[in-house]
């Protein structure tokens, strides 16, 4: 069964399911108690033959963004599995379009996730995404935690 994820993040403390099917569950909440305007969606809500996700990001910035580093950090069944981290912006010729976007103003954007890269397990995973306006991760732009729940393994 292949359904579509999609979920807007407005509310506060709100954990809710984006994501349901026979083999897998999505659910989010933010890491801050502050509100957030932003909107993800990926189709299909599967992991079973899936080589690629369209995702589509929608993001109202409470700041101006000249910096955006994002930190990605992935726990497998309680351990950590991933931690990545990528400065996005920096300040001078960056190739993404919000990069230098004001505050106040929408970021629309679509991209493709590749699946086939990684083999995700039957298991829980906690899917931890930090976005930083500063090198030292001490001004948090946004902050979201997606729990991903696996419920068979692909093997």
């Amino acid at each position: 069964m292949f359904g579509l994820v999609f979920f807007i993040l407005f509310t506060r403390g709100v954990r809710g399911f984006f994501c349901t099917s026979s083999d897998l569950e999505m659910s989010y909440t933010f890491c801050d108690s502050a509100a957030h305007d932003f909107m993800f969606n990926v189709t299909p809500c599967t992991m079973l033959n899936t080589s690629i996700w369209h995702a589509a990001l929608t993001w109202i910035p409470k700041s101006d963004i000249a910096f955006l580093k994002v930190v990605f950090t992935v726990w497998y069944d309680g351990a950590k599995a991933l931690h990545w981290k990528e400065i996005i912006c920096s300040g001078a010729d960056d190739e993404y379009y919000v990069c230098e976007m004001l505050k106040g103003e929408t970021i629309t954007t679509t991209f493709d996730i590749k699946g086939k890269r990684t083999i995700f397990p039957k298991g829980d995973y906690s899917v931890i995404i930090e976005a930083f306006s500063d090198d030292s991760e001490k001004n948090m732009v946004v902050c979201v935690n997606y729990t991903m729940i696996v419920k068979k393994d692909p093997f």
